[in-house]
């Protein structure tokens, strides 16, 4: 059976039935009434599904590798999944693993430890914001739950206990940050010194792009803010060093590690026709 939600996708919304007045996501289908739940196993042997944000519920998603090239950037390297980064996590903030509540091994050898969602926030799920092969499945996501079968595996519970709560700390490290003021465009142009107006103009708006990106997308508004202005890195009103710096602080400043800001940046500038591919 397959790992995705059942029903059809927007782009092939009918809006028709229970998307009558509008396409209605998994999120907004989950139901616990009985008679629904029955009629849809009519249907099919589907697995079961629960929609985290709906049930109270925050879940760490703890990947594998998906093959020998996918290994950890810098700033994880020497670790080899995704316990392993959020162990790390957990001995970065002081705090323990926190091992004792309800956990369910993926299909593929990971694990989704169970938590309920604080009451004073409302968390959305996030891809890599912890760290690398450490998503969170809240408002917004789902998680396949234990006694379902994909592809022939099993999603199994390794400790049965009532989820926690889930702690402070995470759910700190889980909570948007208001995104920077953008830089007064005066400022900017003094210390771009020898750049056109216009270039300068087309930096602060891939700037205004990236501190505006929403978590899962942020390592993409950097690649592209890169990618945008590789033209004027080549024709000379940027330079190299001046796209850098500023994406690296802009990339910083909304959660991404120095890392990461870089291989986007190079990777962008790269692809631009900014810089050479062995540069990077």
């Amino acid at each position: 059976m397959a790992e995705g939600p059942a029903g059809h996708p927007e782009h092939n919304c009918p809006r028709t039935g229970r998307c009558a007045d509008g396409h209605r996501i998994p999120e907004q289908r989950a139901t616990r009434a009985a008679e629904n739940i029955r009629a849809c196993w009519q249907q099919a042997p589907y697995n079961v599904g629960i929609a985290t944000g709906p049930a109270n519920l925050v879940v760490i998603d703890l990947d594998l590798p998906k093959d020998d090239n996918d290994t950890a950037p810098p700033e994880w390297a020497g670790l080899a999944d995704g316990l392993d980064v959020f162990a790390a996590l957990c001995e970065r903030a002081g705090e323990p693993l926190p091992t004792e509540s309800y956990t369910v091994r993926t299909r593929r050898g990971g694990q989704h430890l169970y938590f309920t969602a604080p009451a004073e926030k409302r968390l959305r799920s996030t891809a890599d914001v912890l760290g690398w092969k450490v998503d969170t499945r809240a408002w917004g996501g789902y998680v396949v739950a234990a006694g379902s079968v994909v592809g022939g595996a099993p999603y199994e519970i390794i400790h049965d206990a009532p989820p926690a709560p889930l702690p402070a700390w995470l759910g700190d490290l889980l909570t948007p940050q208001p995104a920077p003021a953008p830089m007064p465009l005066a400022e900017l142009s003094a210390r771009m010194r020898n750049a056109t107006s216009y270039s300068t103009a087309a930096l602060r708006g891939e700037l205004e792009k990236v501190l505006s990106a929403r978590q899962g997308g942020r390592n993409r508004a950097v690649y592209f803010a890169a990618y945008a202005l590789a033209r004027m890195v080549r024709n000379g009103d940027l330079t190299e060093a001046a796209v850098t710096g500023e994406l690296m602080s802009a990339g910083q400043s909304i959660g991404l590690s120095a890392g990461e800001c870089r291989t986007a940046i190079r990777s962008g500038l790269v692809r631009g026709g900014a810089l050479e591919a062995s540069a990077a």
